[in-house]
């Protein structure tokens, strides 16, 4: 049976909470960080750091960055290392929660709000299996419960598998997934589309369910919707397309196109849609990479945006600054952490702040 603390015996939508959307207000982001037994830079490991400490202090401008860490041996020497490095370490806070790898947005918490209740923030842990049973996942198993406890939150065990990347959530009660993700018998191969939509409900406070197909190639995740489409307002998306008809890319996100120009939100509008390139592909070692720019992240005050070192890189960043006006777009370089299979969005779970300046 599902876990479940004595405060949150019921369901948290039938409570009044919700999943916010990225672009509300946060009051920090999570990280884990990276160590040397992290599976996904077999070799390359510390070609990242540059990327990734860059991307920490792009997020600490606007945000507090709650940063999972491994041991206390780690923390000291990323702590000397962001001294020396003039990381402002007032903005940072790191936890000793030993993780398997860095993918916070899949084994991380997802944290719904409600202002009027008891506890205004509440925690839902996910089952987390890393995608099918690819890779050790023990550890990581632990995050959400762990943050709960530091926090002091309360947290609910809904008792599937479930992912952060999988979803994309509008704030207002339509969620967006794919089939060849929350369908794929690698992770809850005994419930089918509708009890799987009553979890999604149930667990984020949606009402309406949007199902896309396929993923992009060289994604090891059976197709997470945060790199093909997102919301940018909760009547729009942006998505990627792919013009070349050769591509493996070009059939998979043409189908989706279709999909979506027939879907509207919870309220009857009909979704605007922006378009997204893609970038030609990012190979490594003869393996196609997913390489997306809809993968970006969401801050208080910007959009952080990864980069493949092409021309398609201006057009992409110039697409979303249209999309978010309100915000700085920043594009940091991510042609040495693709090679791990997935960049910023997947790095990063945002908490968000359920009153003004949450700290």
């Amino acid at each position: 049976m599902p876990r479940k603390n004595k405060e949150t015996l019921k369901l948290p939508k039938e409570q009044g909470y919700r999943f916010p959307a990225e672009w509300e207000p946060h009051r920090a982001t999570w990280l884990s960080y990276p160590h040397a037994d992290s599976y996904s830079w077999p070799g390359t490991l510390p070609s990242i750091f540059p990327f990734y400490h860059q991307f920490i202090r792009e997020i600490a401008k606007g945000e507090r960055v709650c940063i999972n860490i491994r041991n206390k041996e780690l923390l000291e020497m990323v702590r000397a290392e962001f001294v020396r490095s003039g990381e402002d370490l007032s903005k940072i806070d790191f936890f000793i929660h030993p993780t398997n790898d860095v993918w916070c947005r899949d084994h991380g918490p997802a944290f719904v709000v409600n202002p009027k209740a008891k506890s205004p923030k509440m925690i839902v842990s996910w089952g987390y299996n890393a995608w099918g049973d690819k890779y050790p996942h023990d550890l990581d198993e632990q995050i959400p419960g762990l943050i709960a406890k530091c926090l002091d939150l309360p947290v609910i065990y809904p008792g599937i598998v479930m992912e952060g990347g999988a979803v994309e959530i509008n704030g207002n009660g339509t969620l967006l997934t794919t089939t060849s993700c929350l369908l794929n018998k690698n992770r809850n191969p005994k419930l089918n589309q509708g009890k799987i939509e009553e979890y999604l409900r149930n667990y984020y406070g949606v009402e309406l369910i949007l199902w896309l197909g396929d993923g992009i190639d060289g994604d090891d995740t059976n197709g997470h919707i945060d790199d093909i489409t997102r919301f940018f307002r909760e009547d729009a998306v942006v998505t990627v397309v792919e013009h070349d008809k050769t591509d493996p890319n070009h059939k998979p996100l043409k189908d989706n196109m279709k999909l979506l120009k027939t879907m509207r939100e919870l309220h009857g509008k009909q979704l605007d849609i922006a378009e997204l390139p893609m970038p030609p592909p990012v190979v490594y070692e003869g393996m196609r990479l997913p390489a997306s720019y809809a993968n970006f992240y969401v801050t208080n005050q910007s959009v952080i945006v990864p980069l493949y070192r092409c021309k398609e890189d201006d057009r992409a960043m110039a697409i979303l600054e249209e999309c978010f006006p309100g915000r700085q777009v920043v594009g940091i370089d991510s042609v040495k952490i693709i090679w791990g299979l997935g960049s910023f969005h997947c790095l990063s779970q945002q908490e968000p702040a359920v009153m003004k300046n949450e700290k």
